[in-house]
């Protein structure tokens, strides 16, 4: 299996030549130099863990604590010692104050080398946002510097065992003290980095209902819960046990306890009741987040792929008769040039959503509106790539691949999570019809459409729009259940045509790689989700 080598030219080409990305932070040299040094430590120091954290794991010990798999305090103190962990926060508090779309490859970079490592300072992310939008001075004053620095990591606790996605049926309780803290109870399951050795504090952010809440999400609000308290003392709250998983084996996924002794002390964040708000700002980041990682990870599948298929000789050349590299065969051929053009398309699209946020972060609406429509296509569709690529990397191993010795295995272990955390890929579907095309009558969705005119086909960008439309009636009628049946192939639809739109912008802005191949052999896979879209699900509504 060959190494992982961060694509840097591509990444740079992207956000100067197709996206056009300029910054006032810094200039052309300045930002090759950033990418360059963060490929160093991509490739040097978090890929070589990679396959030896899958095979160890991490370790849950009686005394409820969880050590890391080897070399991964180290790295994580390497990674926090350079600055990584502050790339794109305010240096009001410690951050560098580099542009989004900057973070967003080097994001790529660390969750290719190593996804398992790199979903700790993803989470640290989201609970810095979600501090920085709706946080007091005081908390930010306090927790921010340290989780920017990496001291410090975070969490999002949401899920519990009956509650899934449907975060109104959450049972975590929250009591109010006389000191102006509140006291939670309850346990939560699936969190990422709940316990580990890496760092000094855990602040962990819960949802949790006050007696008095409303029922179902208006209910619910939002809490600091840090593993230690001001004074050093520690907190009532505990991780009791690592899940087992497919993939990610070095990412501690734990159950965590809250309040087995009187209740854990929280703080709330923004105002009672309004958690869900909150909660979002977090997990947009978060699914963004998820997004890159599925983008990266395909990277890296693409990689050992194509150093295999050029080293394994099997089969003879039609023209000449001579034994051949697999990477010879017409198939084989097809199935690389397919993930090459889907990682190629989806890497545009993930960026564009970083230029998008980056302006606004500085008061864009604008911008804002097409961060909101981008962030269930980068999610849902980045994640859907990497399955497929993953599985095609397989597919390229042929019986090499099954096997666990190759190490490929691990990259379709891995990717299969990503679809389904951070909100499920039908989750974003209905994200994408139900809050982001039905909220304004389709408006930002047509918008972005009549971008894509620019470089695709009428008949494309037509049955985009008509399935738009039909999107909007079906909303106006209050038909529901007929939307649900649309929005998943409809989302597909929209991504598909969105990357060939990238794709055709690359080939303008000089690279022709794989642009042909993409318009026909996946753009035609738009019109059949469409078909789908507005015919084939009348069969479920």
């Amino acid at each position: 299996m060959s190494d992982y080598t961060p694509p840097i030219e591509d990444m740079s080409f992207v956000l100067r030549e197709v996206l056009g990305f300029q910054s006032d932070v810094l200039d052309a040299d300045t930002m090759d130099a950033v990418l360059e040094e963060a490929a160093k430590m991509a490739s040097g120091v978090l890929a070589p863990l990679n396959r030896k954290g899958d095979e160890i794991g991490a370790v849950y010990n009686d005394d409820h604590s969880v050590t890391t798999a080897p070399g991964w305090k180290d790295a994580y103190k390497a990674y926090c010692e350079a600055g990584w962990n502050a790339v794109p926060f305010e240096e009001e508090y410690g951050g560098q104050g580099l542009p989004w779309p900057i973070a967003f490859a080097l994001q790529e970079m660390w969750q290719g080398a190593n996804l398992a490592f790199g979903l700790c300072p993803m989470l640290t992310q989201s609970a810095i946002d979600a501090l920085q939008v709706h946080g007091t001075d005081e908390q930010k004053e306090y927790y921010l510097p340290k989780l920017i620095s990496g001291e410090w990591s975070g969490t999002m606790n949401l899920t519990e065992p009956h509650a899934g996605s449907d975060l109104g049926l959450l049972r975590t309780k929250a009591e109010r003290a006389d000191d102006g803290t509140y006291r939670i109870t309850g346990q939560k399951i699936w969190i990422t980095y709940g316990e580990h050795d890496m760092t000094d504090n855990i602040v962990h952010t819960v949802l949790a209902r006050l007696p008095d809440a409303p029922d179902d999400v208006k209910g619910i609000s939002l809490f600091i819960v840090p593993k230690f308290l001001e004074d050093g003392t520690r907190n009532d709250v505990k991780c009791v046990g690592l899940d087992h998983k497919m993939g990610i084996h070095a990412s501690p996924t734990c159950v965590m306890q809250y309040g087995d002794e009187g209740g854990a002390v929280g703080y709330l964040v923004g105002k009672e009741h309004e958690g869900l708000k909150c909660m979002f700002t977090m997990m947009n980041n978060a699914r963004l987040g998820v997004g890159l990682q599925g983008l990266a990870l395909a990277e890296r599948a693409y990689q050992s792929a194509v150093a295999y298929a050029a080293e394994r000789v099997q089969g003879k050349s039609f023209a000449t008769g001579e034994r051949v590299s697999i990477d010879q065969h017409a198939d084989v051929q097809r199935m690389l040039k397919t993930m090459q053009a889907h990682i190629l398309g989806a890497r545009a699209l993930a960026y564009e959503a970083g230029v998008a946020l980056d302006k606004a972060e500085q008061g864009d609406a604008d911008a804002q509106a097409k961060v909101d429509l981008l962030t269930p296509l980068v999610k849902a569709w980045c994640t859907d790539i990497a399955v497929e690529v993953s599985s095609l990397t397989i597919q390229v191993h042929g019986g090499c691949g099954f096997i666990e010795e190759t190490g490929v295995a691990q990259f379709y272990r891995d990717a299969r999570i990503l679809p389904i955390y951070e909100g499920t890929n039908g989750i974003q579907s209905a994200d994408l019809a139900f809050r982001k095309v039905l909220r304004d009558g389709g408006a930002v969705a047509k918008s972005y459409i009549a971008h894509m005119r620019e470089h695709l086909d009428a008949e494309i960008c037509d049955a985009l729009e008509g399935a738009t439309k039909a999107i909007v009636l079906a909303g106006g009628k209050k038909n529901m259940d007929r939307i649900g049946a649309m929005c998943s192939p409809y989302l597909k639809a929209f991504s598909i045509a969105a990357c060939a739109a990238m794709m055709v912008r690359r080939k303008k802005a000089g690279q022709k790689e794989c642009v042909d191949f993409y318009l026909t052999n996946i753009l035609p896979l738009a019109l059949a989700h469409l078909r789908i879209c507005t015919e084939g699900a009348k069969e479920i509504a």
